[in-house]
């Protein structure tokens, strides 16, 4: 039977992610790894622009989806029998919008794409209805804004079928402003009981979940141009910068505790929403070293400056965005502030290192990571003294 669902408490102990939000995780992988791929397919060929919006307007769809689901999950998850089917239907629902994603890139159709959004965005709003049907006064007004505000703007997204292709990135922008200002007209008056550590752990699940995924394609591009092409020489450089990257990319996001940063809505809408430039740079890196691979054994229309940015411009975005967001509120002191930006920076500059490119910036990503432990080994002996 359905138990009724009430908010819970925000400082409960032991609050760790459930197998079910793991497996929630685990199916978005589907998601990123189309949007990828079509990202590569698209600047291999030399459509930079093409691909770049594309990639920005599916990865948005697909991280908000996500982000919804887990800021509700953490603070009205029951895990009953209702709770979990209706889950496993958004899930079903990331998988349509996956499907869709190839007709999206190469056609702007986005029928399908619409269609899994609809899925799941139904599934939201009865979560959200539910809450409210066991609740009163603001607490209820909270969960009633939010499931009306999601109707209406899938209601919105519906403009991307019917509009001119020029006018779609428009629509988008309109749209994505007002999905990201459903929370704020929601929460104006009681802010919902999400869990920090809970929602530090899922942020943090999902990033290696990206991460893993970069590391994946560029797996599987190595192996595929070895097998075709047999150009160990080229490619070698190109996979050790890549390893070092993400290795890098992981010790710099968990080198910090952020759940101690997340104490009251505001910060924590900041952080959560600005998290779309560390997931999406994180899994545009492995698009750019599929782009990067395929430059290297001569099947890219780019040269070799326009494929270096592929790998760098992510990387530095990743850099710059998990300092602003993350790594600065435990860092003290100039020298630490200044590891992550100078290393965007360094990693931009890499750009013009040409066939070592890559392999530059995953060492100047494994230095930043150096510089931050030395720094940090030696702060810390100072105030033991």
């Amino acid at each position: 039977m359905p138990v009724r669902m009430r908010a819970r408490r925000t400082d409960e102990a032991h609050r760790a992610s459930t197998p079910l939000e793991l497996f929630f995780d685990l199916c978005f992988v589907v998601g990123i790894a189309q949007a990828g791929r079509q990202l590569v397919h698209a600047l291999a060929e030399g459509h930079p622009g093409h691909g770049i919006s594309g990639y920005l307007m599916l990865f948005f769809a697909i991280w908000l989806a996500w982000m919804n689901f887990s800021w509700f999950a953490s603070a009205y998850d029951t895990d009953d029998t209702l709770y979990r089917i209706t889950t496993l239907v958004q899930i079903a629902g990331v998988l349509i919008l996956a499907a869709g994603v190839p007709r999206a890139f190469e056609e702007s159709q986005f029928t399908v794409v619409w269609f899994g959004y609809l899925v799941m965005r139904l599934a939201m709003v009865t979560q959200w209805l539910r809450a409210a049907h066991g609740c009163r006064g603001e607490e209820r007004r909270t969960e009633l804004r939010y499931a009306g505000g999601v109707v209406l703007c899938q209601a919105g997204w519906l403009g991307l079928l019917f509009a001119p292709e020029r006018g779609r990135p428009w629509v988008f922008l309109v749209m994505a402003v007002a999905e990201l200002c459903v929370p704020v007209f929601a929460e104006r008056h009681r802010a919902t009981a999400w869990h920090p550590h809970h929602i530090a752990e899922r942020y943090g699940l999902f990033t290696i979940i990206v991460l893993g995924e970069t590391i994946s394609a560029a797996t599987v591009a190595v192996q595929s141009a070895l097998d075709e092409h047999d150009e160990l020489g080229a490619l070698l450089p190109i996979a050790a910068g890549g390893l070092l990257l993400v290795f890098a990319a992981y010790w710099i996001y968990f080198a910090v505790p952020i759940h101690l940063h997340l104490r009251s809505s505001r910060q924590a809408f900041v952080w959560g929403y600005g998290h779309y430039v560390v997931f999406g740079s994180a899994a545009a890196i492995g698009a750019g070293i599929e782009v990067a691979v395929e430059q290297s054994v001569g099947a890219s229309h780019l040269t070799v400056l326009a494929a270096s940015a592929c790998v760098t411009v992510p990387a530095a975005l990743f850099l710059f965005s998990v300092w602003l967001l993350h790594s600065r509120h435990q860092k003290r002191g100039r020298a630490q502030q200044l590891v992550l930006p100078l290393a965007a920076v360094a990693v931009l500059g890499c750009t013009f290192a040409g066939t070592y490119a890559v392999f530059a910036s995953g060492l100047v990503c494994a230095a930043a990571v150096a510089t931050g432990v030395a720094l940090t080994s030696r702060q810390g002996a100072a105030l033991s003294v």
